[in-house]
């Protein structure tokens, strides 16, 4: 909802700071005090297209700015999130435009610079304003289908769709890229069918490289292996080897431990050498058991290698990568080849166009049916605003299959009985405009995500009791949701929660217009001056106090 709107310098405002409150606010004045400053200025920040004969006389710039709460409104916080513009735990969001002299216009979102169609796409799911050359969402094509579904229950239907469509297009595309794109694709299928021959030819096993390296490696090296093992051998266990001369060593200490017992730790170290010794011969026989000397075995091995490492070279890779190269080119053969299947992808096509039909005429029969039901309970409040014979119809018309289904959806309009039906949008009066709206929003306000609803005009050409009506309806809808109405009606303003007063005066020589929160008294004294004029009498507050009273109760 909007908390908060302050303008400096525009029009004739010198500065001005309202706070706004939940449920149905009223703003009053005497004409040409002003009233529609404020909502001219809530059209500039929603994104209207800025003048600098706005900009107050004498200043250089007008500055206004705005503060929601965003916390209930889920389709701006996420599509703020996506932009940058809100943290995930914010919950309130500050627009703010700046017009200079020299017709130059800034905007910010949270202080960050946006553009005015950011502006605008932001702006349409925080405020609808209803009345003459107003932001009045419901005039276009989106919102329309938006709140029939919405009334319809057809969230589900709706996402069917849309995922369907999606679908169904994705494998249009993909069959025109094989069918434009046929000799290309054979072109490729080739080179991927010979280089996967040549791999698979290879017959790799696995871990084969590591396997081969270390075995040839053995082979090449296994003479002087052998000699070494030999070599080895001779010093530790030949005649005059290292195993013969520790014997010696240890049975000399040994004979004479009686006399000297001090050797008994040399005599028991050498045994441990001894020991130790005895196994690295052990280990020696064990290491030289497996070593061949086969040439044929090596002349084998090297042709192999040289084969892994040929065909490596020629990809670009690395022996061991080889297994790994031949199940990228199987998988890419294998996809271009489903991607090449003309017959398989035309199966598909009408596969996901029988899938996006099914859910769109699910979808079609819902709205339909929503159609009527809302079109006659709308139809019936117009009746109760003085538009006695004016009917609301919402057309459903054929359109060619789109992500939004088979239908485009239009709300028509006859404002008088005999009239033929016209769209919504065609609607020429303002005042008409804005109780249709309001008759349409009294049958869907549950289903409308905008928080905050303006109607400027609701009450031109109605009076009596259908004006007590009117107000009654903008009381209601201000139940779960923030409106302000601008109105010339004492009847209207009775039944606001809130009243605004918008007076001007002049101040060092300009005019400059103020608006004011008006108090208990102040009120009754505000609905006498309207119905009343200048000339206000007991009998005349006496009455609007009477009709505060009502209104209020």
């Amino acid at each position: 909802m909007l908390l908060a709107l302050s303008l400096r310098d525009f029009v004739i405002v010198d500065e001005l700071n309202l706070s706004f409150q939940s449920g149905f606010t009223v703003l009053t004045g005497e004409t040409g005090a002003g009233k529609s400053i404020t909502l001219d200025a809530l059209g500039l920040l929603l994104g209207d297209k800025a003048d600098y004969g706005q900009i107050r006389h004498g200043a250089r710039e007008a500055q206004l700015s705005a503060l929601f709460d965003v916390s209930d409104v889920t389709h701006a916080r996420t599509l703020l999130q996506e932009q940058g513009l809100l943290d995930e735990n914010e919950t309130q969001l500050s627009i703010r435009r700046i017009i200079d002299v020299k017709g130059k216009s800034r905007s910010f979102i949270n202080n960050q610079a946006v553009t005015l169609s950011q502006l605008r796409q932001i702006g349409e799911l925080l405020i609808d304003i209803h009345g003459q050359n107003a932001h009045h969402s419901l005039n276009s094509e989106s919102a329309q289908r938006i709140l029939l579904d919405a009334f319809a229950g057809a969230d589900t239907e709706v996402a069917l769709v849309r995922e369907a469509y999606q679908r169904w297009h994705e494998a249009k595309k993909e069959l025109e890229k094989a069918q434009t794109q046929a000799d290309s694709l054979n072109i490729e299928r080739e080179r991927l069918q010979w280089r996967f021959d040549e791999l698979n030819a290879l017959n790799l096993q696995e871990h084969e490289w590591e396997n081969l390296s270390q075995s040839h490696d053995s082979l090449v090296h296994a003479a002087e292996i052998l000699q070494t093992a030999e070599n080895v051998e001779e010093v530790l266990n030949g005649d005059e080897g290292l195993q013969s001369r520790l014997y010696h060593c240890r049975q000399q200490l040994a004979a004479l431990i009686k006399a000297a017992p001090a050797f008994a730790d040399s005599v028991a170290l050498l045994e441990s050498v001894e020991a130790e010794l005895s196994e690295v011969s052990a280990y020696l026989r064990e290491a030289t058991a497996s070593v061949e000397t086969d040439e044929n075995l090596l002349a084998q091995q090297g042709q192999r290698m040289q084969e892994l490492m040929s065909v490596a070279r020629k990809y670009r890779i690395e022996p061991p990568q080889l297994p790994e190269e031949l199940e990228k080119v199987e998988s890419a053969l294998n996809e271009l080849e489903a991607a090449a299947d003309i017959e398989a992808l035309q199966a598909r096509v009408v596969e996901r166009e029988n899938e996006y039909m099914h859910a769109a005429q699910q979808l079609s029969v819902k709205r339909h049916q929503a159609a009527k039901k809302l079109a006659k309970q709308t139809t019936a409040h117009m009746q109760n605003l003085s538009m006695q014979g004016a009917r609301f119809h919402i057309e459903l018309l054929s359109a060619s299959p789109s992500v939004h289904g088979l239908e485009q959806v239009q709300y028509q309009v006859a404002a008088n009985q005999g009239t033929p039906l016209r769209a919504m949008s065609k609607v020429a009066s303002g005042g008409e405009l804005a109780r249709i709206s309001l008759a349409l929003q009294m049958v869907t306000s549950q289903y409308n995500a905008v928080p905050t609803l303006i109607f400027d005009e609701v009450d031109t050409g109605i009076g009596g009791a259908v004006a007590d009506v009117v107000g009654h309806a903008l009381r209601s809808l201000g139940q779960n949701r923030q409106v302000l109405a601008v109105t010339h009606l004492p009847q209207v303003a009775a039944c606001g929660q809130q009243h605004w007063q918008v007076r001007k005066h002049n101040s060092k020589g300009q005019t400059v217009s103020e608006i004011n929160v008006l108090a208990a008294t102040d009120r009754v004294n505000e609905i006498a001056r309207m119905l009343g004029g200048e000339t206000i009498t007991d009998t005349t507050r006496n009455h609007a106090r009477e009709m505060l009273e009502l209104a209020q109760s």
